[in-house]
């Protein structure tokens, strides 16, 4: 499988925001696991503080710090970050308004595939880094959701971040210290309306995921394909 680089996907949390409702729904009724626990666990263990997650979308990652006593500051493009726990900052992750060094530790999660050039991002992850400051990065596969690929459309083409460029791109900027990678069964789709709502979250119209849906036999489990990193910056940087 070739690892080149692809486009950068469009984000449509503003223009669309039932696509993303959608996904969470389809992720908390049907995935059988969730990478942010994890994150938030190895932050919290990192003793990493504060943390600033970049793309936090409306705070799934920030309550689980919260909760872990992490101090964290959220930080999204879109408007539903008003909805993630304070505090919470509406901003541009290419011009990120903070100081140099000034965060223990950071989060860009599944997010970094709507920029044509996600090492500028991590650019400026890492200046807000202080030297050692650990980062966790994901990404999916460009064949994620293998079962499905019939009827997603792009299933297979290259992003701009996904699994398989993933710990290249991160190593292009910080040291990477570790990936997991996964590809096994992780959704358990048991009907038809699942499946209509899990293609809805994926980006099809609502319309369209109905259609589409008639066309899959239930029930149904879907591979998922993904990778994380965990990088830091290094010590000798200032």
């Amino acid at each position: 499988m070739s690892a080149s680089r692809g486009e950068a996907l469009p984000a449509d949390y503003d223009d669309d925001p039932g696509r993303f409702a959608a996904n969470q729904r389809a992720t908390s009724r049907f995935s059988a696991g969730d990478i942010h626990p994890l994150v938030a666990a190895r932050l919290a263990e990192e003793r990493a503080r504060p943390v600033l997650d970049v793309g936090g979308g409306n705070g799934v990652l920030g309550r689980l710090l919260a909760d872990a006593g992490v101090p964290a500051v959220v930080l999204d493009a879109a408007a539903y970050v008003v909805q993630a726990p304070r505090p919470a900052v509406r901003a541009d992750a290419l011009a990120l308004p903070f100081a140099d060094g000034v965060f223990g530790g950071a989060a860009a999660l599944w997010m970094l595939y709507h920029f044509a050039d996600p090492a500028r991002v991590l650019t400026e992850v890492r200046r807000v880094l202080r030297p050692g400051g650990l980062l966790a990065v994901s990404a999916p596969s460009r064949c994620n959701d293998p079962e499905l690929s019939s009827v997603l459309p792009n299933w297979g083409r290259p992003l701009s971040f996904d699994a398989e460029v993933a710990p290249a791109v991160v190593g292009e900027v910080l040291d990477v210290v570790g990936v997991t990678s996964w590809d096994e069964p992780g959704v358990s789709l048991p009907d038809r309306a699942a499946v209509a709502l899990y293609l809805r979250g994926r980006g099809l119209s609502e319309s369209a995921a109905r259609d589409a849906s008639l066309r899959v036999a239930t029930p149904l489990r879907v591979t998922k394909r993904g990778s994380l990193v965990w990088a830091r910056r290094r010590a000798r940087d200032s």
